[in-house]
This record gives structure tokens, C-alpha cells and sequence, in this order.
């Protein structure tokens, strides 16, 4: 028997990179994806004109850690696969389009457009003084008709004092920004059937300290990553009467959509979380008196 001479052992022992195709089937197995995952992903390719992997990421199916993991030949299966949730019937934009709500929407959706920064990502802190005033909706609503465009939209739920997203999205909720701010790991996003361009991050087990975890710079990094992959992001936060985690959010967002409610809302708390606003060194882009 030829003992093979230590340059070509070595040779031997290095694997080369697999072929696209094999990539993607390494990716699919290590994401768990199912026959309608394949389905939706080949969906998303057909109508933005995309690769697997890059369309497979967009639904939140694998994440950057699959391929780095397969890339380097450790492709171990993922014990929690990352499943689809689906709008709510209280979600009318998603539901209903042609309803005159979701027209509505659609016009805040145009002027929320003009306003939006160019060339980048137009990033939006959806906020109210007082709780009651349907900003969890609304920034639910805004999510989805951004996604209707074809453009990739990132929900967020950074409320981690009382939680709502999950809720309108059917959503498990035990892992999420919370937990993503405290370990100081990317988080896992959730695809939302029937809007291939909507990912959802909910706000996760309830945290002890929401406050410093919105705070830390961590966050900061978290957006600057999400600005780099998504065209829209919208968080949605807890109202400002209360707690000061939304005044956090928007040190690090920058812009600002204020909501109050009609026949509801009161000036004083209004105008103290304006003024406050200014603080943050955060822009308020439009207001919205809401009637639902």
C-alpha cells in the first residue's frame, strides 16, 4: 500500500467548499426547512430575483450563523428551528387591503416615504405618551403595508415592560430582543406567512432590567446591522408616561412617529415627551391622532 507523502495527507484532509447547490441543501437541512419552506423560499426567488441563501435569510428561515457554521463544516443541526407566524384578523392591512383602514394606512405609508432618509435604511420609533393610544397596532400596520412594497421590513417589539406584538403575529415570545440585549447575540427573527418581505423580532421572556438593556450601545449594533439588511424598521416601545425605555430607543434610532388618541390623549404628558425627545437628540418625522 502507497503511503501518500504529508503534502497530499494534507491536501486529503481539507475539504473543499461545497457547490451551490450543495450549499443549499447543507442549509436546508441545518435549518430544518420543510417542503413549504422550499416552496415559500423559491417564491421570494421568483419575485425579488434572488439567490437561495439570501432569500432563505430574508424569510428569517437560516440565519448569518447557518452559513458560517456550514461554511466551515461543522453544519449541526439547529435544535429550534425558526417557524412562520401569521397576521391576526385585527390586522386589517394584512388582511383587507382594499378596506379603507388599510387606505389610510397606506397614505401615512406615502408621507412616512417622502420624509425617509435616502440611501438608507428609513428606521421609524413608533411612540405615545400614555398607553391606550393603539401604537402597538399601528406600528404592526405601518409593518406590514412597508411590506406590501416588496421591501424588506423588519418589525420590532421593544416594549419589554407589556409585550403586544407577539400577540398580533401569533408568535412564541420566550426568546427575543431581551434575551438578544442581555447575551449579546444577534437575535432570531421570525418570517411571516403571506408577507415574504416582513420579518418580526418580539421583545422576548420579560427582562428584570428593560431599561439598561435598551440603553446598553449593544442595541446601537443590533440597528446598525438591521439597517444594513432591511430597508424599514419599525419599534414599537412602552408608553413614555410610564417608563423611559422609548426615550432609549430613540438615542440610537434617531426618528420618531408620535401617536396619540383621539378625545384620549392629554397635552401635558404630550408635550413633556416632546420635550424630552429633544433630549434623546431624536427627530419627530409625522404624528398620528388615532381613532381606533
Amino acid at each position: 500500500m502507497n503511503t501518500p507523502s504529508p503534502p497530499a495527507r494534507e491536501a486529503a484532509a481539507e475539504k473543499p467548499p461545497p457547490e451551490p447547490s450543495d450549499l443549499s441543501a447543507a442549509l436546508a437541512r441545518r435549518g430544518g426547512l420543510s417542503k413549504d419552506d422550499l416552496r415559500r423560499v423559491a417564491l421570494v426567488q421568483d419575485q425579488l430575483g434572488l439567490g437561495f441563501i439570501e432569500a432563505a435569510m430574508r424569510l428569517g428561515l437560516i440565519a448569518q450563523a447557518d452559513l458560517d457554521a456550514v461554511l466551515s463544516g461543522n453544519p449541526v443541526e439547529r435544535a429550534q428551528p425558526t417557524h412562520a407566524v401569521r397576521p391576526a384578523t385585527a390586522l386589517t392591512s394584512a388582511q383587507d387591503p382594499f378596506d379603507s383602514f388599510a387606505e389610510n394606512i397606506r397614505a401615512l405609508r406615502t408621507e412616512l416615504l417622502v420624509r425617509a432618509p435616502t440611501g438608507e435604511a428609513n428606521v421609524l420609533v413608533v411612540m405615545s405618551a400614555a398607553s391606550g393610544d393603539g401604537r402597538s397596532r399601528l406600528a404592526a400596520e405601518l409593518a406590514v403595508s412597508f411590506a406590501q412594497l416588496g421591501q424588506s421590513t423588519l418589525l420590532v417589539d421593544s416594549d419589554l415592560r407589556k409585550a403586544g406584538q407577539h400577540h398580533l403575529f401569533g408568535a412564541n415570545n420566550h426568546e427575543g430582543l431581551a434575551q438578544a440585549l442581555a447575551q449579546g447575540r444577534a437575535p432570531t427573527l421570525q418570517p411571516v406567512i403571506g408577507l415574504p418581505s416582513l420579518s418580526l423580532l418580539t421583545a422576548g421572556s420579560k427582562a428584570a432590567t428593560p431599561l439598561e438593556l435598551l440603553s446598553d450601545p449593544i442595541l446601537g449594533e443590533l440597528l446598525l446591522g438591521w439597517k444594513r439588511r432591511h430597508r424599514h424598521i419599525i419599534l414599537d416601545t412602552p408608553p413614555t408616561s410610564l417608563y423611559s425605555d422609548g426615550l432609549a430607543v430613540a438615542t440610537y434610532a434617531g426618528r420618531v412617529l408620535v401617536v396619540s388618541r383621539k378625545h384620549q390623549s392629554r397635552m401635558a404628558p404630550m408635550r413633556d415627551m416632546i420635550q424630552r425627545l429633544g433630549s434623546a437628540r431624536a427627530t419627530v418625522v409625522g404624528a398620528v391622532l388615532n381613532n381606533f
